[in-house]
């Protein structure tokens, strides 16, 4: 342990853990982060290595007796059948059924829905149901014949804190100085500080201000590969992430029909991952959007207001400087054609995510961090019950140029990185400068962009600057456009170019000096410089993302259809496909497939255990060859019974994995309900997919 290790135990003893072995277990198991560190914290609270490794081992028993994973739904409800009842850890999430009239409990990973549960449970920990909760549950099996469920929660213990005291998290912080604080956070993350610049940990720290700052609106696009999703998805429970799939204001907002709020009146922050997919159908969706994100409030039949940060990651295609340098491209490129003007001014802070590491071990820390979920509770606290806004507004003093949202972004961006790195005393100076500082440059880069946009000068005000100590005018650059005329000085667009009445050759020649100007600082499309109008034709790219539980707007074709161009050949490899519902996901599959015409080849790789129908499994797969060969594709199974991964490979290099195999969509409640045919209506089971070249 060094200094900062020894100080981190003594000041919240209990409350840390080391985080190299949460790397160690992490990469072997598909675990949330919070549940591993539960489990570390129970068995390896030791500095003795003998103690940690028998402490690990004992971690790992225990996932393996206890953890349900996805494809051992059928096995653990049978276990509990035999035995009378068991123990898991999974993830519980408790629904009112109206027709019934009573709170059932549904288990993620053991699948199933109609779980009797206690109303003490519901009643004590709030969580359950508001979106679900991790916890170890003793599942027992009811003897009963005539009562309609199958088993019951006997006990269950939340994998989360139960009581947070933040006086004595600000107490020991008043203990540590504003670099060993920030060091603490970064260690929490799985980051070493002493390998990061300055500049880098205030961008790590800059990802968690939508965490502690209600109704922050945040963004990040750059390159994959940078952990843009993981602060959302893994470190906060209170935080969820939307991949992909349709924004619908009845799953976001709220739903008229059940008069049921969505996700912002549930989560701290809701977070949309590769935001370039999201698909925006309903435009009453981008109205209610603008004004929730405006002020935390919106009106759809009844007036509600929430707390939630909205908070925006995606993927840049093209080089920065490439961006940067050209009058045809922004910055907010990868945004849908939805996100207009409006959408993007509500933007408080643009992380420039073309500056982040790629995910690599040589950063990952071997030293102690808070347990996330203690993290975690801490900012959920300073969301909900602390306001810095108005300490930021009698302190910090801004240019003229700074306009009304220029000044709430800037504003709230600093108050988030107080709550942060100093939850109960004031910064010095020079902190309170840094953090000013950052906030008008990730202002600036929203206000840049929209200008490059408009055609007149409504956002020109782009030199955006602040008071210091001293009474100085400060003007703050971005730095990857400090010198880049084709964002600093774009050139207005005519606004009444559509009539056509200038020649494209000519418009070519007018727009050409100012492009040459451009090309001198970097590589720019060549479609911008000749003024042709060719079909850019979007190459595919690989992709790594969670799909929810819950989640809509998926099916085999929005997976695996973009990946199929040119293919003849495809080979699933997936143990269950052997029950009913399972051949029936596979025949879907095989109809999703067979659309791209060149396919002609299928082929199956499962297995079968001893509960396993055989001949039935037999019988149903021969009649889907069968049905195929009439359409002169081949389908050719072969059984493996010791095969456990899950993956298609296809014949033009393009390998798709799901962690659930194609078993990723829930039951209906009822067979005669919306998603019981259309799949991407269907709701998911919580799985990962990873889609890479070979």
């Amino acid at each position: 342990m060094d200094a900062l290790d020894t100080k981190l135990n003594d000041l919240f003893d209990g409350k840390v853990v080391r985080k190299d072995l949460v790397h160690r277990i992490k990469k072997g198991t598909n675990v949330p982060t919070f549940v591993l560190e539960f489990l570390l914290a129970r068995y390896c609270a030791s500095d003795d290595e003998a103690e940690i490794q028998a402490g690990m081992e004992a971690v790992l028993e225990t996932l393996h007796d206890n953890y349900v994973r996805p494809n051992e739904a059928n096995k653990a409800q049978s276990k509990v059948a035999t035995k009378g009842k068991y123990r898991f850890i999974d993830k519980v999430h408790v629904n009112y059924n109206e027709k019934d009239r009573r709170h059932w409990a549904a288990l993620e990973n053991f699948d199933s829905r109609k779980v009797a549960i206690s109303e003490k449970f519901y009643r004590d920990h709030d969580r359950l149901l508001q979106g679900g909760l991790w916890a170890e549950v003793t599942i027992a099996y009811n003897e009963i014949e005539d009562d309609d469920y199958a088993f019951y929660i006997e006990d269950l213990r939340p994998i989360q804190l139960s009581r947070f005291d933040f006086d004595q998290y600000c107490e020991a912080r008043q203990e540590c100085t504003r670099d060993e604080w920030l060091s603490f956070i970064l260690r929490t993350v799985g980051l070493e500080p002493s390998k990061l610049s300055p500049r880098l940990k205030m961008h790590f720290i800059a990802r968690l201000l939508p965490l502690v700052e209600p109704n922050f609106n945040f963004i990040e696009l750059g390159p994959r590969g940078t952990g843009k999703s993981y602060f959302f998805s893994e470190f906060s429970p209170y935080s969820t992430l939307i991949s992909g799939g349709q924004a619908t204001s009845a799953t976001l907002f709220y739903n008229n029909q059940r008069r049921k709020i969505g996700l912002v009146g549930f989560w701290d922050v809701v977070a949309f991952d590769e935001v370039a997919g999201i698909k925006v159908k309903d435009p009453d969706t981008i109205q209610i959007m603008k004004d929730f994100m405006a002020n935390g409030r919106f009106s759809r039949g009844v007036e509600v207001i929430a707390d939630a940060s909205m908070a925006f990651v995606g993927n840049l295609d093209l080089s920065v400087s490439q961006i940067v340098n050209s009058e045809v491209y922004d910055l907010f490129q990868p945004l849908p054609k939805a996100f207009d003007l409006a959408i993007m001014d509500r933007f408080a802070c643009y992380l420039p995510g073309w500056e982040m590491p790629k995910n690599s071990s040589e950063f990952l820390t071997d030293n102690y961090g808070f347990i996330t979920d203690y993290l975690a509770e801490a900012f959920h606290y300073q969301l909900k019950q602390t306001n810095r806004y108005e300490e930021v507004s009698q302190r910090i003093k801004l240019g003229n140029a700074v306009e009304g949202r220029d000044e709430k972004g800037i504003k709230k961006t600093v108050a988030a990185f107080l709550k942060i790195l100093h939850p109960s005393t004031a910064p010095t100076d020079e902190e309170f400068e840094e953090y000013v500082v950052y906030a008008i440059e990730a202002r600036r880069r929203v206000k840049e962009q929209m200008n490059k946009r408009k055609s007149d000068d409504e956002f020109a005000k782009i030199n955006l600057s602040y008071f210091d100590a001293t009474g100085n005018e400060i003007v703050v650059y971005c730095p990857e456009s400090k010198a880049a005329d084709a964002t600093q000085d774009p050139q207005r667009k005519n606004i009444h170019a559509d009539d056509d009445s200038t020649p494209s050759a000519a418009r070519a020649v007018i727009d050409t000096p100012r492009i040459v100007a451009s090309v001198a600082a970097a590589k720019v499309d060549v479609a911008a410089v000749t003024g042709t109008t060719e079909p850019i034709i979007e190459e595919l790219t690989e992709q790594h993302f969670t799909i929810h539980y819950g989640a809509t707007g998926h099916s085999y074709e929005t997976i695996f259809s973009p990946y199929l161009e040119g293919a003849k050949s495809i080979e699933i490899e997936d143990p269950y496909i052997r029950v009913t519902h399972q051949i029936q996901n596979f025949v879907r599959f095989c109809e999703a497939v067979i659309k791209t015409p060149s396919i002609r080849r299928i082929s199956l790789i499962t297995s079968y255990d001893d509960e396993t129908d055989v001949k039935e499994m037999s019988e149903r797969l021969s009649e889907l060859k069968q049905s195929l060969l009439e359409m002169d594709i081949a389908l050719e199974i072969t059984v493996n019974e010791h095969m456990h991964d899950r993956e298609v490979r296809v014949d033009n290099g393009w390998t798709i994995k799901i962690g659930r195999g194609l078993d990723f969509f829930q039951k209906p409640d009822s067979w005669f309900g919306v998603g019981t045919n259309d799949l991407t209506l269907r709701k998911c089971l919580e799985t990962k997919v990873d889609i890479f070249k070979r």
